[in-house]
């Protein structure tokens, strides 16, 4: 199991308009998918039995909206460092999260705002087909 080293945290005058995050690739796995429904209290059936999934017409589990959600904070804080403050993050979802896939997470600061010392970031999740979650961040810095 590795572990993520947090960079340190941004300032909000080091951050400038148009600055890329780090992009964050997550392979999904079985494992993950179950453990953070679990983890997250979403029992559906969608997240961990294969047979009731496929029967609904999916091909395989799926990744639940909790942890899509998760991953994007994580994407957020591991760019700007454990002293950021998040103020707004919104999400919307589109293709799924299958087993045997990967998430790669990418993003700009879009906006800066002085009097708040936040910033505004787009980003988005793609997978092998297409955007999994697309979303804004609003977060302050030191």
């Amino acid at each position: 199991m590795s572990v993520t080293t947090l960079a340190p945290t941004k300032t909000f005058a080091s951050v400038e308009a148009g600055w890329e995050l780090p992009a964050l690739s997550v392979p999904i796995t079985a494992t993950l998918i179950t453990a953070t429904a679990i983890a997250t209290r979403d029992y559906e059936n969608v997240h961990h039995d294969l047979e009731a999934t496929r029967k609904l017409g999916s091909p395989h589990i799926f990744m639940n909206i909790l942890t899509t959600n998760g991953f994007c904070q994580r994407f957020i804080e591991e760019a700007f460092g454990p002293e950021c403050v998040f103020k707004d993050l919104k999400i919307k979802l589109g293709a799924p999260n299958y087993v045997g896939d990967t998430m790669k997470l990418t993003g700009t600061v879009a906006a800066k705002d002085e009097a708040t010392k936040t910033v505004q970031v787009a980003f988005k999740g793609s997978n092998s087909m297409g955007s999994h979650v697309t979303g804004t961040a609003t977060v302050q810095l030191p």
